[in-house]
């Protein structure tokens, strides 16, 4: 395929979710939380809403389910962070929690997992180990749905001796273990980065995706986390994504996936939308090696030399 025929295609990969998907989506996050609503969470106990490639309008359709965060804000879990070690919640203002899910986080996950077969029928909902599934009708779309609750990392004193907190959401999977998320972070730094490129960003977001679907699909890489590439395109600096044509940006992209991935790249300085943790450091279910091999098989498939 040639260049001019290739910027058609990204063109239309560019593009984001239709209206009747939209529209699909919010059915399905207001049928949830209205589920949740009836069974007993008030809004202000459990905080209801999407969040990942839909909420921070990155989803292509071939990932065209939802994550649903349902998070309990009444038991707020809490770590002190750069000098504020030993400091004590009680200092910081945090009372202990005695509620129904204080030492049986497993319960939140249980009850919400009741309220959402009772709604919606048991063959209709999957558990799995991070997430509940709500399986889509002709009306919906599939939804995860992610028992969790509110989460601070304090890591500074402000004015006046207040303390100072990243806020985001832990959840349990049933595998044991914790998982800490930053959905309102990750929002607002790709907000601000799509902001600085023109509106490029996003585009090139789901020029990825779509790109990691046909690679999949005709068995060129593996399946790739789809938050994965939104983290790559992420760390690409912002002149990147300023050429006059798509085909021009995903070459310049792709070439700095690939070059910061080498082994003397610069690819342990990534980090994640949320700019809170580190997209290779510590322990991921991806690699620069996948990096490097996305980037190497989408720059042969278009034909890039």
């Amino acid at each position: 395929m040639n260049a001019s025929k290739w910027e058609d295609t990204l063109k239309a990969w560019v593009k984001p979710a239709s209206e009747t998907e939209e529209a699909k989506r919010d059915r399905t996050e207001k049928a949830i939380r209205e589920c949740l609503r009836d069974d007993g969470f008030s809004a202000q106990v459990l905080r209801v809403f999407a969040k990942g490639s839909y909420a921070n309008s990155t989803n292509v359709r071939a990932d065209s389910d939802v994550d649903v965060a349902a998070e309990y804000t009444t038991m707020i879990f809490n770590e002190q962070m750069h000098g504020l070690e030993g400091v004590s919640d009680a200092e910081i203002g945090l009372s202990p929690s005695d509620d129904d899910y204080s030492g049986n986080t497993k319960k939140l996950k249980d009850d919400i997992e009741a309220a959402l077969k009772k709604t919606f029928g048991s063959s209709s909902v999957t558990r799995h180990d991070k997430a509940i599934t709500v399986h889509a009708k002709s009306s919906s779309i599939d939804a995860d749905v992610v028992p969790c609750f509110e989460y601070r990392r304090y890591h500074a004193r402000g004015a006046g001796g207040r303390f100072l907190f990243h806020q985001g959401t832990m959840l349990f999977p049933d595998s044991g273990g914790r998982l800490i998320n930053w959905p309102q972070q990750q929002h607002e730094n790709g907000v601000a980065k799509n902001k600085a490129t023109g509106g490029r960003y996003k585009d090139m977001v789901r020029v990825l995706k779509r790109m990691e679907n046909k690679l999949v699909e005709e068995g060129k890489i593996s399946e790739l986390a789809s938050y994965f590439l939104e983290c790559l395109a992420y760390n690409v600096t912002n002149d990147a994504f300023r050429h006059s044509t798509y085909v021009a940006d995903l070459q310049a992209v792709l070439a700095q996936i690939y070059n910061a991935t080498l082994q003397d790249g610069k690819a342990d300085e990534f980090v994640q939308v949320n700019d809170l943790m580190w997209l290779f450091q510590g322990k991921q279910t991806w690699s620069t090696a996948d990096a490097r091999k996305f980037a190497d098989a989408a720059w042969d498939y278009v034909g890039f030399t």
